[in-house]
C-alpha cells in the first residue's frame, strides 16, 4: 500500500513548530503507520490498538485491533483515514491471544493524531504488569503520509492482482508432448509466413554476429610490439633478407622496419645463483651483469640473437611494464559464490595464486584457440578479469602472416628462436596485465616441448600460478574438419589463392610439430581427450584445487562442439508489462495471447526437423502460458529463469519508485550492475544463479527454446555475445523477438526474428 506521497510526520517530531507552513489536506487521504519496536512477545501477550469507534473500531478493548509482526522485536498496524475523520484518538493495549486473561492497557492518557501530526509530547507505551508488578517501556513511532486516491487505487489492484491464484498452477515441472485442449487451430491472425526470413531483423554488431571470424582476432593486442615499435630500421636489407628466408617467408622492401622493445625479467630475480639469463627468444644462456633493481632492453636483430641495449640514461634500463606493482582490481565483479572464493584465495592462499595462467597445449587444428576463447567469455561473465593471449596472433605482427611449413620446423634454429620469442613477448605481456590487475590470463599456444613449458614457468615463477590445459583428439574425421577450417578462416592463408596448396602447407606444419610434439607431464594440468563431440572422452586433473581451477575443470567437462541452435525469447506482453508495473506474476494481455500462437507456429517450422529439442520457461505464469501452445516438445520449468526479484519494488511503476523511494531510484540509476532492490536481487545476482543455465545449455546438444524474461535474458545474450558486464543492464531485449544463437566450431552467430510489434 501506499505508493505516493507528499509530507510526512513522526512521533518524535512532536507538534507543529512556530510558523511552519500547515499542511494542505486536500488531493489525498491519510495513511497512517502505528509501530512498536523492542517488543519481544511476552508470553501471549499481543500488542494491540484501540480507540476512536469511526477509525480503529471501537473503545472496548476486547475488539481492539490486532498489530502484526513485522519482524522479531517490531509490530505494525496501518490504515487509511477518511477526509472527514482526520482526528484520531487512540491508545495501545496488550492483549491476551488465546485465553481470556484481563487486557492490560498503556500507562497513560490518550494519544491525539491530528491531520497527521501527533499532539503532545511523544512518549514510550509503558504497561504495568499487575501479576508481578513488572513494568515494559517500548518506543513507539508514528508515521502519517498525504497519499493520492489514485495511488491508494494503483496499490489496491496489484494487492488484489497478487492475490489471484496463477492460471498455471497444476501444470507439473516437466511436462512432455503436452497440447492444451482449448487452441485448437490458428486463426490467420497467428499465422506466420512460410518463409521464415521474412521476419529477420538487423542485429546488435557483436562478436556474436560478425560473422566466420577467427577467434584468434578477438585475443588481446601484443602491446610488446605495438607499443614499443617493430622491427629494426638499421638492420642491412641483406640481413633481412637473409633471416627471412631462413624462417621460409617472404620479404617486403617496401615496409621500413622500426626498432622493437623486448621485456626481459630481472636475471638476479629470475636466476638468484647464476651470472647467466636466458634469453627468450632462443632459450639459451649468456653471461649479462646483475644489476639490482634494474631491467633489460633488447633491440631486436631479426631473428637472431637479441643483444643488450642501454636506455637513454646511462644508469637504468628502460621499461615500460611496473611488474611489482600491486594490482589495481584483485577482486572479481561478482557476487556469491565466486566473491566469496575469491576473498578466501585472498585471505588463505600464496599471492602468485591471485593470479592464473591457463596455457594451452597441443597440436595445431585441435581447437585450442576455440576452447581458449569459450574458456575465456565463460570467465568473463562469471566476474573475473580475464583476457585470452594468443601467441600466433604475436608471430603474424612480427613476421607476418606468410610464413611457410619450414619454419614450424624443429631442427630450424631460427624458426624455433622467433616462435620462443614471441612466446616470451606474450608471456611478458600477460603478466605484465596480471598486474595491473587482471586475473585470468588464457595463452594460447602449441607449447608442445617440455623446453617451452619450462621457460614459460620459470617466467611466471612467483607471479601467477600456471595449470596447462592440453587438448588431445584421435578423431581423424574432426582433425580434417578443424584444418579446413583453418585453412578458410586464419591469417595465416588468406592471401593463398589456391586452397589445396595451403591444406598442403598446413598439413606439412602440422607433421613438423607431430615429430617432436611432447605429451605435459608436469606440473598442475588438465587434459581434454576427444572432448569435441560431446559423446564420451576423458577429462584427467592432476594437482588442481581451488574454486576457480574447479569451476574451469567442471565448465570444459561439459562443453563441446556440436553445432545447435538456441532461441531466446521473452514471455508474451502481460497485464503488467502494459501498465508500466515491474515484476508481479500477472496473465499475458491480448498482444501476449497471440504472440505465444505466433511463437508455436515459429518453432514447429523453425524446428520441425529437431525432435530432440526441449522448452525452458521460468516458474512465472507468462513464461509458462507462452509457450502453451508448442508442441511436440519437452518443457522445464527452472526457478532460476524467473525475473529478477524487485523484492519491496515488484509491483510498482519506476515512476512510483522515483515518488517514494528517490534514493533507492538514483542508486540503481547509477550503477544498474551492481544495485540490489531492497530484499530483492542485482543483476550480479542474476548471473550467479544462472550459472547452472549456462553450463547445462553449454552441455545440451539439441536446440533450446528459453522462454524467460527481460533481465534473466540480458545475462545470457551477454554470455553469448561476449558482452561486458556493465552493459548488461542496458542491452535490449524487445518483446515478440526471438534471437537465434547458432552454436557450433565456428563460434557463436547470431540472428534475430520479429513476429510482431
Amino acid at each position: 500500500m501506499g505508493t505516493g506521497s507528499s509530507r510526512k510526520r513522526e512521533d518524535s517530531l512532536g507538534s507543529e513548530e512556530e510558523g511552519e507552513e500547515k499542511e494542505d489536506h486536500s488531493g489525498g487521504q491519510l495513511y497512517v503507520s502505528l509501530k512498536m519496536k523492542n517488543y519481544l512477545k511476552k508470553g501471549e501477550l499481543i500488542p494491540h490498538v484501540y480507540g476512536s469507534v469511526p477509525l480503529v473500531g471501537s473503545w472496548d478493548s476486547s475488539k481492539a485491533l490486532a498489530m502484526e509482526r513485522e519482524s522479531t522485536s517490531m509490530w505494525e498496524l496501518s490504515f487509511v483515514v477518511p477526509p472527514n475523520h482526520e482526528t484520531l484518538e487512540f491508545k495501545f493495549v496488550l492483549k491476551p491471544k488465546y485465553s481470556n486473561s484481563p487486557c492490560i492497557d498503556e500507562e497513560g492518557p490518550n494519544r491525539f493524531l491530528t491531520g497527521g501530526t501527533l499532539q503532545g509530547d511523544a512518549r514510550q507505551a509503558i504497561f504495568k504488569l499487575s501479576s508481578c508488578d513488572e513494568v515494559l517501556e517500548y518506543h513507539v513511532c508514528i508515521k502519517a503520509d498525504r497519499v493520492s486516491p489514485f495511488d491508494l487505487a494503483a496499490s489496491w489492484r496489484a494487492y488484489q492482482e497478487n492475490l489471484e491464484p496463477s492460471t498455471v498452477r497444476g501444470i507439473p515441472d516437466v511436462t512432455m508432448n503436452a497440447a492444451p485442449p482449448l487452441l485448437g487451430e490458428y486463426g490467420s491472425t497467428s499465422s506466420l509466413e512460410l518463409d521464415l526470413e521474412h521476419y529477420v531483423v538487423p542485429a546488435p554488431v557483436t562478436s556474436a554476429n560478425s560473422g566466420l571470424v577467427y577467434a584468434a582476432n578477438f585475443a588481446a593486442t601484443p602491446r610488446s610490439i605495438t607499443h614499443g615499435g617493430t622491427f629494426s630500421s638499421n638492420v642491412t636489407s641483406h640481413h633481412t633478407s637473409h633471416s627471412n628466408k631462413a624462417l621460409g617467408g617472404s620479404v617486403d622492401q617496401s615496409a621500413p622496419k622500426k626498432d622493437m622493445e623486448v621485456i626481459i625479467p630481472d636475471p638476479s630475480k629470475l636466476f638468484p645463483n647464476s651470472n647467466t639469463v636466458e634469453l627468450k627468444s632462443v632459450g639459451t644462456f649468456s653471461p649479462l651483469q646483475k644489476q639490482e633493481g634494474q631491467r633489460g632492453l633488447f633491440v631486436d636483430r631479426g631473428v637472431g640473437s637479441p643483444r643488450l641495449a642501454k636506455s637513454p640514461s646511462e644508469t637504468t634500463f628502460a621499461t615500460d611494464i611496473a611488474v611489482e606493482s600491486e594490482p589495481k582490481n584483485a577482486m572479481p565483479a561478482a557476487a556469491g559464490a565466486v566473491a566469496a572464493a575469491a576473498i578466501a584465495d585472498q585471505m588463505l592462499g600464496p599471492k602468485e595464486d591471485r593470479h592464473l595462467a591457463i596455457v594451452l597445449v597441443g597440436l595445431p587444428a585441435r581447437g585450442k584457440t576455440f576452447t581458449s576463447a569459450k574458456l575465456t567469455r565463460y570467465l568473463r561473465w562469471l566476474g573475473h578479469e580475464t583476457k585470452h593471449f594468443n601467441v600466433g596472433k604475436y608471430r603474424r605482427l612480427k613476421h607476418g602472416a606468410t610464413l611457410a611449413a619450414d619454419f614450424f620446423r624443429a631442427d630450424n634454429p631460427e624458426g624455433v628462436e622467433a616462435r620462443n620469442e614471441v612466446a616470451a613477448l606474450a608471456m611478458d605481456d600477460m603478466i605484465a596485465w596480471m598486474q595491473e590487475g587482471g586475473q585470468v590470463g588464457i595463452f594460447d599456444a602449441t607449447n608442445s616441448s617440455r623446453s617451452r613449458r619450462n621457460m614459460l614457468m620459470k617466467m611466471a615463477e612467483g607471479k601467477c600460478k600456471i595449470i596447462f590445459l592440453e587438448t588431445l583428439c584421435t578423431d581423424e574425421r574432426i582433425i580434417e574438419r578443424n584444418i579446413r577450417l583453418k585453412i578458410q578462416q586464419s591469417p595465416d592463408y588468406a592471401d593463398v589463392a589456391d586452397f589445396e596448396a595451403g591444406l598442403q602447407d598446413f598439413k606439412t606444419r602440422l607433421a613438423n610439430y607431430e615429430k617432436v610434439y611432447e605429451p605435459v607431464e608436469e606440473g598442475s594440468y588438465i587434459k581434454m581427450i576427444d572432448m569435441a563431440s560431446g559423446q564420451g572422452g576423458q577429462i584427467q586433473v592432476n594437482n588442481i584445487s581451488g574454486y576457480l581451477p574447479g569451476r574451469i575443470v567442471f565448465f570444459l567437462v561439459n562443453t563441446h562442439l556440436t553445432p545447435r541452435p538456441i532461441l531466446l525469447t521473452r514471455h508474451g506482453e502481460s497485464r503488467d508489462n502494459v501498465r508500466g508495473r515491474i515484476g508481479g506474476d500477472t496473465a499475458l494481455s491480448e498482444a501476449g495471447e497471440l504472440y505465444m500462437k505466433k511463437l508455436a507456429n515459429f518453432v514447429e517450422k523453425r524446428l520441425k526437423s529437431e525432435r530432440t529439442a526441449s522448452i525452458w520457461t521460468s516458474t512465472l505464469q507468462r513464461t509458462i502460458l507462452t509457450a502453451g501452445p508448442i508442441v511436440g516438445f519437452p518443457k522445464i520449468q527452472w526457478r532460476a529463469l524467473d525475473e529478477i526479484n524487485a523484492g519491496v519494488c515488484d509491483g510498482m511503476t519506476y515512476e512510483e519508485i522515483k515518488k517514494n523511494m528517490p534514493e533507492e531510484y538514483e542508486s540503481r540509476k547509477k550503477d544498474k550492475l551492481r544495485y540490489r532492490y531492497p530484499r530483492g536481487e542485482s543483476y550480479l545476482d542474476v548471473i550467479q544463479r544462472l550459472e547452472p543455465v549456462i553450463i547445462e545449455l553449454e552441455r545440451q546438444r539439441a536446440p533450446v527454446v528459453v522462454i524467460s524474461h527481460q533481465a534473466v535474458l540480458r545475462a545470457l545474450y551477454a554470455y553469448f555475445a561476449d558482452r561486458p558486464l556493465k552493459e548488461i543492464p542496458h542491452i535490449e531485449v524487445p518483446l515478440h523477438t526471438i534471437i537465434e544463437i547458432q552454436m557450433g566450431v565456428t563460434g557463436v552467430q547470431e540472428k534475430r526474428y520479429k513476429l510482431m510489434d
